[in-house]
């Protein structure tokens, strides 16, 4: 008998050395369940917790198994064997597979043998250690004594382990709290200087820190010896009696004096009160008036930017270019911008003619019905107004904006719908004397100017450059109801329209003919 007890103590010793070596929760919970089956040499061994350790009416879910079977992942703290041990605290051994009330001791089928020990301590109740042996009264004295004070051992541990650890856990959320308070005290404009019950510095943050001429070395400094050459006195006595009478001051206003430049500033003082109304410290808050009357200057500066690029485009443009380009103002350049651009020119066949003899308000009359009609046809194919001469109108596609394929294929296909307008028996232009009204185009595709363009009284955004001079050409080229194209536009439309050549014509400016297509129709 004295042998046994000998080796039960050893192995208790060895396992309780193995099981102090980690003191971490989860360390400990595998040495525990492993060092239980390997000394009794068990078939399983399991152990379950609370799933609320404050709580000890909460199921017991599994944490460690060891053993090749299936078990219970969960136990109801209502069962009988768990209402006996929490009742008792005391262990329960079944040294064969028959009827009884804590049958379930067994975990799997092939189990005949099983013992429950409570892991507890004085002031908490943390699960139950269950072992499991497939052979018939297997847990004698020997072993019931080795795993029931390896199992107090162990509570005390493991209660021990889980209490650091949810200190551990909690300090972290400290600090992790800490540094986020941090990180918005740093990211504030607001310049935000705190002291103690002292008046001494605590913390400053970044805003504080330049603009206040603030350094490390002034954490613990009197807050009075440090701004007393800033400040004026009145400031600092307010600042004082904040502190003394632990009341808030707000709406403090003056200037914050340094080498490099003077601050107009605003300052609302708190006095940090803590348990008891025991004060703590001071925070004072400075709101620098000189930045934000520059921001707001700034801001003004940005409506106004927005303002003129609406009044100078949304008679010209689809109300999608024009919201582009007031969210992103820097794409029209002030003076002038290269870019590759198709431009239109659309003259009316006839019109001379026409015109002769007759009132002007009624050639006027007539001219504003067909620009009516062709400037919304224009805008809804994205394409920019550049003027109206005459009885022409030149269009752009590509400016302000640029997409130069698309661009092109836009500016073709806005030409075949007015040439569509014009044929049509339902058209609401070109009635009675004019009727008989055709339109001829032309357009180019190729490098131009755009920008400003004018003087300090009057400016206009529009186009320049040889491409514009070709396309001009071209609409002369242009009979009635057709629109004629150079290879370069031809080049960017691809395959979506269908073409007729024609052969290349000599215009004005350029020494070698130049290639050119008739539009037909759209194809894709």
């Amino acid at each position: 008998m004295e042998v046994k007890i000998e080796s039960t103590l050893d192995e208790l010793v060895r396992a309780g050395s193995i099981l102090s070596r980690d003191l971490s929760f989860k360390p400990m919970v595998s040495v525990l369940v492993e060092q239980s089956l390997d000394i009794t040499k068990s078939d399983i061994a399991c152990l379950y917790l609370h799933e609320d350790p404050e709580q000890v009416k909460s199921n017991l879910r599994l944490i460690y198994r060891r053993g090749k079977f299936q078990v219970p992942e969960t136990f109801s703290f209502k069962s009988e064997l768990m209402e006996f041990i929490e009742e008792s605290d005391e262990a329960v051994l079944l040294l064969e597979r028959k009827e009884s009330p804590f049958i379930e001791l067994l975990l799997h089928p092939d189990m005949a043998s099983g013992i429950a020990l409570p892991l507890s301590t004085q002031t908490a109740k943390l699960g139950v250690l269950i072992l499991n042996k497939s052979k018939a009264f297997y847990y004698g004295r020997r072993n019931f004594r080795f795993l029931d004070s390896f199992t107090k051992l162990s509570g005390g541990m493991l209660q021990n382990a889980r209490l650091f650890q949810e200190l551990k856990d909690y300090l972290k959320r400290i600090e992790e709290l800490k540094r986020y308070q941090e990180g918005i005290f740093s990211s504030m404009t607001n310049l935000l200087v705190t002291t103690d019950e002292r008046g001494k510095i605590r913390y400053f943050n970044r805003s504080a820190a330049e603009s206040l001429n603030l350094n490390e070395s002034h954490i613990g400094s009197e807050i009075d010896s440090i701004f007393k050459n800033s400040l004026a006195r009145r400031i600092v006595k307010e600042i004082d009696d904040s502190r003394n009478e632990k009341k808030e001051v707000l709406g403090i206003k003056g200037i914050y004096r340094t080498q490099q430049k003077d601050m107009d500033f605003a300052l609302n003082i708190s006095p940090l009160m803590g348990k008891r109304g025991r004060l703590e410290g001071s925070t004072l808050l400075f709101t620098d008036q000189t930045r934000e009357r520059e921001l707001q200057g700034r801001m003004k500066q940005v409506v106004e930017e927005r303002r003129i690029i609406k009044d100078m485009f949304s008679r010209y443009l689809s109300a999608e270019i024009v919201s582009q380009l007031v969210d992103t103002p820097h794409l029209v350049k002030p003076g002038g911008d290269k870019k590759e651009a198709t431009i239109f020119f659309a003259d009316i066949r006839g019109y001379t003619s026409f015109s002769e003899g007759r009132d002007p308000e009624y050639i006027i009359e007539v001219l504003n019905e067909y620009f009516g009609e062709a400037v919304e046809s224009v805008i809804k194919h994205k394409g920019y107004i550049d003027k109206f001469i005459g009885d022409c109108i030149m269009a752009a596609w590509g400016v302000p904006l640029q997409t130069v394929e698309e661009d092109a294929i836009q500016a073709v296909s806005c030409a075949l719908e007015i040439q569509d307008l014009v044929r049509s028996k339902q058209r609401h232009f070109f009635h009675g004397e004019a009727a008989n009204l055709k339109i001829g185009i032309g357009m180019h595709t190729g490098s131009i100017v755009a920008g400003n363009l004018g003087s300090n009284r009057r400016m206009n955004y529009t186009v320049i450059g040889d491409t514009v001079n070709v396309a001009a050409r071209l609409e002369g080229v242009a009979e009635a109801d057709e629109i004629i194209i150079t290879q370069s536009t031809r080049d960017h439309i691809a395959d979506h329209f269908k073409l007729e050549k024609r052969a290349p014509v000599k215009v004005k400016g350029k020494s070698e003919p130049i290639p050119i297509y008739r539009v037909l129709k759209r194809v894709s």
